[in-house]
């Protein structure tokens, strides 16, 4: 058996979201360090909400890790089979970097809050915008985003599964984008409530900043190899991963890559540590051979053990 562990990024977020490893050691000892690196309550914010503040950038990315890295320590802890690669969708790929051991959680905790932020503050609330785009080729997107490009910067930014792609950039060329994705055959295109151009060239001001930031923060060598969104490849060297990760606040998530490398590496079934299970949705599509199982609560942990166990 050759595992992989993804890790969720925003979108996956809910109240209560902790509620399914209520009294799980492993979970309440990260929260606790997550918490204290922060100066506040991350369990009091998930438990209490309310989802408009949980769902603020500068407080999601912070607990969407924690909560990620909290699951994976449960799992570990109950004796999921050592991973021989993980990866992490957008912020999911700190989360990934933080549970193989480059990053300590108290430096990433912060971290992803400052990343938030730049990435918030690169384009004024109200400019930008994100679209998700169903039942169009690559191909056919990028076309799109070329001719409504007259209005304004409009970019393919996550390619999440064969027929859905993820579009940013000024929230006019977005919507121009759309109308254009319907004229030429897309199933939908839907408008997200997001509060920036997320992985757009006009974060490029974030890029400058949060590589300033990665250059003071310690990174080890991942003990499991870790892929990352620009690229789809792995990055061992510390000014390597600062670098990807750095690139990746401007850059397209390179999600469908990720998963046919994992394909070439020889992984046979994954596991997604993180509330939700967005990533299982999107494995299903982009490498249905490979069974993923979502890990959210003791149960979902539990079922994935015995379908993990029982394959051998």
């Amino acid at each position: 058996m050759r595992l992989a562990i993804l890790f969720p990024g925003q979108g996956s977020q809910s109240v209560g979201m902790l509620s399914g490893f209520a009294g799980n050691d492993a979970v309440a000892r990260v929260m606790a360090r997550s918490s204290e690196a922060l100066g506040e309550d991350l369990e009091k914010l998930i438990s209490e909400g309310p989802a408009e503040k949980l769902g603020l950038t500068v407080n999601t990315q912070p607990v969407m890790l924690a909560c990620s890295v909290a699951f994976y320590e449960a799992a570990r802890e109950a004796g999921i089979p050592e991973p021989a690669v993980m990866a992490g969708h957008s912020l999911g790929e700190y989360s990934a970097l933080t549970a193989a051991g480059a990053f300590r959680l108290e430096d990433a905790v912060p971290l992803v809050r400052f990343r938030a932020q730049a990435m918030q503050e690169a384009v004024p609330v109200g400019l930008g915008g994100m679209a998700a785009i169903i039942g169009l080729a690559d191909d056919a997107v990028e076309a799109v985003c070329r001719e409504a490009s007259e209005a304004g910067v409009v970019e393919p930014v996550n390619f999440n599964s064969p027929g859905q792609v993820v579009i940013a950039g000024v929230k006019a060329a977005v919507e121009r984008a759309c109308e254009l994705a319907r004229a030429a055959g897309a199933k939908r295109a839907l408008p997200l409530a997001v509060s920036a151009p997320f992985h757009s060239s006009l974060l490029a001001p974030a890029r400058d900043r949060l590589a300033a930031r990665l250059a003071e923060v310690a990174i080890a060598e991942p003990r499991v190899p870790v892929i990352a969104n620009v690229d789809a490849a792995q990055h061992g060297s510390a000014d390597s991963i600062r670098d990807a990760l750095a690139r990746q606040a401007c850059s397209p998530v390179q999600w469908v890559k990720t998963m046919h490398e994992m394909e070439k590496l020889g992984v046979t079934h994954m596991i997604e540590c993180g509330p939700g299970k967005v990533l299982t949705g999107l494995a299903r599509r982009c490498v249905p051979s490979i069974p993923c199982y979502p890990v959210h609560s003791a149960e979902t942990l539990e079922a994935a053990l015995q379908s993990l166990s029982a394959a051998g």
